[in-house]
């Protein structure tokens, strides 16, 4: 019997003005950034809602240095994109909404169906909304930029505080 791989996240702690961020990378790119004030608990959730054999890992190495000098920098609102390589653990389907959401330029807004549209499901407008609730990557893969209909605020997972004040940082709210 073949045994697990043991994949280690490296994480850290962004602390930045009104912000507290839990952020995990793996050696392929970054995988997990928190929702505001969520805490510790939360990067664990993920870490077990994946369902892989996910090591939690103090970041000794710096290997979480540059997403953190770029989340810094956008929070700032000094960068307008990010140029960061993404793990991303998910269904096929799922990586292929979160890589539509990604290219959502700053600033900007589109709707669940557009995505869907451009993924080339256009009646998967729910599994659409499904998959980016379940990205585990806030600000950096860019879901607040993803309104309903006639640009209401849907559900975000940071709560629509922090999606109120993601756009308002965009100048987009």
């Amino acid at each position: 019997m073949a045994t697990q791989k043991i994949i280690k996240w490296y994480y850290t702690n962004l602390k930045f003005n009104n912000w507290d961020l839990y952020i995990a990378v793996s050696d392929q790119g970054v995988t997990f950034v928190s929702s505001n004030h969520k805490g510790f608990s939360e990067l664990e959730y993920w870490q077990k809602k994946k369902g892989l054999n996910i090591v939690l890992v103090a970041d000794q190495e710096q290997k979480t240095a540059e997403v953190v000098t770029q989340l810094t920098e956008y929070l700032a609102g000094k960068r307008t994109t990010f140029t960061l390589p993404f793990d991303f653990i998910g269904t096929l389907f799922q990586q292929k909404v979160w890589r539509e959401v990604a290219k959502i330029p700053y600033g900007k807004t589109t709707c669940y169906s557009d995505i869907a549209q451009k993924i080339g499901h256009p009646r998967a407008v729910r599994a659409v909304g499904t998959a980016i609730g379940n990205n585990s990557m806030t600000i950096i893969v860019p879901y607040h930029r993803v309104l309903g209909k006639n640009n209401t605020l849907r559900g975000y997972r940071g709560g629509m505080e922090m999606k109120a004040s993601l756009l308002q940082l965009e100048n987009i709210w």
